[in-house]
């Protein structure tokens, strides 16, 4: 299976460079990012148009304006894709699903098969605990652009889910002096140092606190997913899919 790298450069493109060398059945044969690179492996280009590799699935781990530059590059060819990137906005996750009419497209704000599992799990105790407030921290390394994170709100729309997506975002209560909101799902970003990644997501009730925690020790986690991801929509028809399909399947 021959791949296409989108991010290529980056921290998350070395990951997944690394993770592909143990694996027989994957071959990057060429990457894009901003600049232009020759030395490694493979050829990385900043101009699509001098790819001419044969490409059977593209895997993106990069920054939404470069998504969508490798985006129509796979519509053009209509070369799977695989979207690791977050920090999209609500028009252009739009306009990934008007693409995915066009191509078979696997988008994750998270590739890890945990938070996923934890998704499943956080959904089924709001089911419980419907009355309880909720709120989510995460924490990630001091280079994170986007806040919250991609996989805070995975796991908000998982929750407001049961809750027929009713339940507001509160990003920031700096602004705003009174108290909290019943209706909210409310957001605490941090960051710092070099941590990978920590979701934790607490139900505070009258008397107790119930909360879920998941810690990522090494990016290898979400590498190792993107390949996976790869596997599957490889020869999937067109349509937009994501971990609750490969988990399935």
């Amino acid at each position: 299976m021959n791949v296409l790298l989108n991010g290529a450069l980056g921290k998350m493109g070395n990951e997944v460079i690394e993770a592909s060398k143990n694996c027989d059945d994957i071959n990057i044969v060429c990457g894009f990012d901003r600049f232009e690179n020759y030395d490694g492996a493979f050829p990385i280009y900043s101009d699509i148009e001098k790819i001419n590799e044969k490409v059977d699935v593209i895997i993106d781990f990069s920054v939404p304006v470069a998504t969508f530059k490798i985006l129509d590059y796979a519509k053009n060819n209509h070369i799977p894709i695989v979207i690791a990137t977050t920090g999209f906005s609500d028009e252009q996750l739009i306009e990934i699903k008007e693409l995915s009419k066009d191509l078979p497209i696997f988008r994750s704000s998270n590739m890890s098969l945990d938070i996923n599992l934890m998704a499943k799990l956080v959904q089924k105790i709001a089911s419980v605990l419907r009355d309880s407030d909720i709120e989510i921290i995460e924490t990630h390394h001091n280079r994170k652009v986007d806040s919250p994170s991609g996989t805070a709100i995975l796991l908000a729309d998982a929750i407001n889910d049961v809750f027929n997506n009713e339940k507001k975002y509160n990003f920031s209560r700096m602004q705003n002096r009174e108290k909290r909101s019943k209706n909210e799902i409310g957001f605490s970003s941090v960051r710092g140092g070099n941590i990978v990644g920590e979701h934790t997501v607490k139900f505070f009730s009258e008397n107790e606190t119930l909360e879920i925690t998941h810690t990522s020790y090494s990016r290898q986690v979400f590498a190792d997913g993107a390949l996976k991801a790869a596997r599957f929509i490889v020869n999937k028809n067109n349509g937009l899919y994501d971990m609750n399909n490969l988990v399935i399947e």
